[in-house]
């Protein structure tokens, strides 16, 4: 797997506390700067050891679990030799980091837990895809390592740093994932037998049961997307859906679904590009810089992007095209105007896929990117309800293809944080940004559209002058609707980072799952 992401890159801290049970807010922080260390070490020391009885006995994905045991382990260590400081020596920052561990193992230990009990096939059956949360655990306890590594100072050499190498410990990773997955598909293949050989009165039940493991089978045996190089792109290695029918046309371009090397991919088509493209050389030199970036926020929820073609190029007509991951459900705007019914199972699922791809674009450099336009058609659905972020994969290639135009879109404000609503000139940050990611999250909750019917001058009124919040429905769950409206609190430092998100969403689907 190419992977382009910065090693020991430094993380933002969130503004979470140490206690695991309750999230409380920045201005909780004065009681944890006070507090004794062991007080703050002692409960995440506690939920540690939790993690290590739990993987004993876990039933599936082992070889995952116990490599999330080895690096809780890791940071174990750390923690003691934290423990073992001074009061005076703890900075803020620390402890502020101490606090986000916290939900991290409260989320690796509710991961682990789903794989101990006697329903865990039931689950993975339900569930579909189970790859991306051990990812999301991994890379923060990744993050928690470097800050509190740089804290101690510890050195590249150490043993500690090792277990956490970036090359070393993405191919753990792969080896443990192929592993499990081969046990895991024996297991699955072995339920479905035993499960055929029942009395024909669960015989209906075990026809679901056969459709769902296939499924999870071909799933196991998918070709990842990331595995493939973005790249230039010959011409016949496309295939087109025929006939020939764009599902999407812009004013610059048409989009038609193909297959690039067996994954489905939306092809998109510039119209017209003649006169303002580049030349192909200078095409290529942007297309090439921009892979460098790109390959940084490879994520199984960021839209994958496998490159640019170009074909006729030494014809008078040359046709650009732009190949990227092909999203069988059209937008997540798409998906909740369609009114399709969703459990609150599904929907927090998918509001914690949308925090993973978000949190992979904010955590990726050493400062902080941002969309810049995040919005519900920001967000592309996969079969499965697999929430991927898109709208930004290389941008600066297809504006150099894109055909100019004067006119000039008149945004609508219902995504703009109260600070931006109120000062023109205020400058847009993660803080605005997960603001934009709330008002996201409410159209999941609510399937309904923000602001609907309101002009951009009564917006400006009741969010950015009067504090108004669009209510969520009654029987939303109650941490959910907690996180959704912290994101779209009027003070931006309120707000929670994307990492936080990532975790305490994770631990509301673990919740509703049970």
């Amino acid at each position: 797997m190419v992977s382009g992401r910065k090693e020991q890159r430094p993380v933002s801290i969130s503004t979470s506390t140490h206690i695991h049970k309750t999230y409380l807010r920045p201005e909780a922080y004065t009681d944890i700067h006070q507090q004794p260390i062991m007080d703050v070490i002692d409960p995440i020391l506690s939920i540690a050891s939790e993690i290590y009885a739990l993987v004993e006995t876990v039933k599936a994905n082992k070889k995952r679990s116990q490599r999330v045991c080895h690096r809780v382990k890791a940071l174990d260590e750390l923690l003691r030799s934290i423990k073992k400081r001074e009061m005076g020596q703890t900075t803020a920052d620390v402890k502020r980091a101490l606090g986000e561990l916290s939900l991290t193992l409260t989320s690796a230990k509710a991961l682990i837990k789903k794989y101990t009990s006697a329903t865990w096939v039931k689950r993975i059956l339900k569930a579909g895809s189970h790859e991306d949360e051990f990812n999301s655990v991994n890379e923060r306890l990744n993050d928690a390592f470097q800050v509190l590594s740089g804290a101690l100072q510890v050195e590249q050499g150490n043993v500690l740093h090792q277990v956490f190498e970036l090359t070393s410990r993405e191919k753990e990773d792969d080896a443990d994932r192929k592993e499990d997955n081969a046990e895991l598909q024996t297991m699955l293949l072995q339920y479905m037998k035993e499960q055929q050989e029942k009395t024909d009165a669960v015989l209906k039940e075990m026809e679901s049961v056969k459709s769902n493991v296939e499924k999870i089978v071909a799933l196991l045996n998918k070709p990842s997307a990331t595995d493939e190089a973005i790249r230039m792109i010959k011409p016949q290695e496309l295939k087109y859906e025929c006939p020939k029918k764009p599902f999407m046309t812009t004013s610059s371009s048409e989009v038609y679904k193909g297959e690039y090397r067996r994954f489905p991919v939306a092809i998109k088509r510039f119209i017209d590009p003649v006169n303002t493209s580049p030349s192909l050389s200078e095409l290529r030199k942007v297309f090439n810089k921009e892979i460098e970036t790109m390959r940084r926020f490879e994520s199984p929820n960021i839209l994958r992007m496998f490159g640019i073609c170009v074909q006729d190029e030494d014809g008078p007509s040359p046709q650009y095209l732009i190949i990227m991951e092909y999203c069988e459900k059209g937008s997540l705007r798409q998906v909740l105007d369609s009114g399709c019914k969703l459990s609150w199972t599904t929907k927090a699922s998918m509001c914690r896929d949308a925090a993973r791809g978000l949190y992979r674009l904010h955590h990726t450099e050493a400062k902080s990117k941002v969309h810049g336009s995040i919005n519900s058609s920001k967000f592309l659905v996969t079969t499965g309800n697999i929430v991927k972020l898109g709208g930004f994969e290389l941008s600066k290639t297809e504006t150099s293809l894109r055909k100019a135009t004067k006119d000039k879109e008149i945004r609508s404000l219902c995504y703009s944080s109260p600070l931006m609503l109120l000062d023109i000139n205020h400058i847009y940050s993660t803080q605005c940004e997960i603001y934009s990611f709330g008002i996201v999250l409410w159209e999941v909750a609510t399937g309904s559209k923000p602001f609907e019917g309101w002009s951009n001058t009564e917006i400006l009124q009741k969010v950015g002058k009067d504090k108004f919040q669009q209510p969520l429905p009654n029987d939303c769950p109650e941490e959910l609707g907690r996180l959704i409206n912290d994101c779209r609190h009027y003070d931006g430092f309120q707000r929670p980072f994307a990492g936080v998100l990532v975790d305490k969403l994770q631990s509301v689907v673990a919740k509703l799952e049970e």
